[in-house]
């Protein structure tokens, strides 16, 4: 499935580049973003709400929402972003959304998290493990929006919560994301692989179509793209053409 990315600061579409609010570019409205995308066959869609990632007090409920009610049953949404309790997410799923990103908040309080993937159905839940690889043997967990690393690795997280029933994994390999300087298929090809059961979501540096049936091939389920269609580099339309044709 290709998966369209919009990140959200201040009501509008930005992209970060390696995750530094101090390098963004605007894209303007998300309504307008979300209906392009919609009507050029996407089925689901990915909301981050940095504001809320960056401080959850500043968390956009209310556009957010909107957006939501916007989008469905047209499209599915998966969304992070500040995520600290479980009414964030009953809330959220309450108003329509499909699936809930859970990153920081899993590496630093794992023993809530895990309770919520028995509480909610774990269909509805994504853990989201941000990288810095060293080697295939030293994947280690970044939190805060990049700007700590910890001495986890990408085994120690997933096979931890893999043991409370994890479906869904997004993995960004730091060093990819938002440079279009392609993805990291070795990455994906070696997840895919180790855990077969999860369903995982590539993100980070898709520039060209040839990508998109090189990703598939590794076994994920789903591409997060975001600034190459915000660039114009193809349409979404074109990518879900080359994913099916895979």
């Amino acid at each position: 499935m290709i998966i369209p990315a919009l990140d959200i600061i201040n009501g509008k579409i930005v992209r970060l580049y390696q995750g530094s609010y101090h390098m963004q570019t605007n894209y303007g409205n998300p309504t307008s973003l979300l209906k392009k995308y919609i009507n050029q066959g996407a089925k689901m869609l990915h909301l981050v709400d940095l504001d809320g990632a960056k401080n959850p007090e500043k968390r956009q409920n209310l556009l957010i929402n909107q957006l939501i009610k916007k989008t469905t049953p047209l499209s599915r949404i998966q969304i992070g972003g500040g995520i600290r309790n479980a009414k964030d997410i009953e809330t959220l799923l309450k108003s329509g959304a499909t699936r809930i990103v859970l990153g920081s908040i899993a590496v630093t309080q794992p023993k809530i998290v895990k309770k919520w993937f028995e509480y909610f159905d774990p269909n509805t839940l994504v853990l989201a493990v941000d990288l810095r690889i060293y080697s295939a043997e030293n994947r280690k967990i970044a939190i805060y929006g990049w700007q700590k690393e910890t001495n986890l690795q990408l085994e120690q997280i997933i096979e931890e919560y893999y043991a409370v029933g994890l479906k869904h994994v997004l993995c960004t390999d730091i060093s990819k994301d938002g440079t279009l300087l392609g993805s990291n298929i070795s990455l994906y090809q070696s997840i895919c692989n180790s855990w077969p059961k999860i369903s995982f979501q590539s993100s980070g540096g898709v520039h060209k179509l040839t990508e998109i049936s090189k990703l598939r091939s590794s076994g994920i389920k789903g591409i997060i793209i975001g600034r190459a269609f915000l660039e114009k580099k193809f349409t979404v339309n074109e990518a879900i053409s080359c994913w099916q044709n895979e």
